[in-house]
């Protein structure tokens, strides 16, 4: 029986993490923030996102397996590590899965418009 290693990233190449996806990704366009290592945090452009990982614009050169946190509307900072890098773009494996529906939910406090924001409609 084959003995597998308890950290996934050390078992796979970058390449094999296109087979090695869990869940569905959802596409979406959102900006996060993004530091690697203990670094000055950076802007990015998230592309999609999962339960474990995403891909974000990033076109500073970076290694796989390189740690890093990046801060996801609506739901925080996460830490992770990069998956593969590819023509400016990254992919972070997450070190604990998430619920990326959290990212949708409005940021607002909802209720209502104010009365400078709303359409002039004559009534009738």
């Amino acid at each position: 029986m084959e003995q597998f290693s308890p950290d996934p990233l050390s078992a796979l190449s970058a390449d094999d993490f296109t087979g090695q996806r869990s869940g569905s990704r959802d596409s979406l366009m959102l900006t996060a923030q993004f530091r690697v290592d203990d670094g000055e945090i950076e802007q990015v452009r998230v592309r999609n996102l999962s339960s474990g990982g995403l891909m974000a614009d990033y076109t500073a050169p970076i290694t796989p397996k390189t740690p890093v946190q990046i801060e996801v509307r609506g739901i925080g900072w996460l830490r992770g590590r990069v998956a593969w890098t590819a023509e400016g773009r990254i992919g972070v494996a997450f070190d604990n899965d998430i619920d990326p529906m959290l990212a949708r939910k409005p940021v607002g406090k909802g209720g209502h418009t104010p009365h400078y924001a709303k359409a002039i409609v004559p009534r009738r």
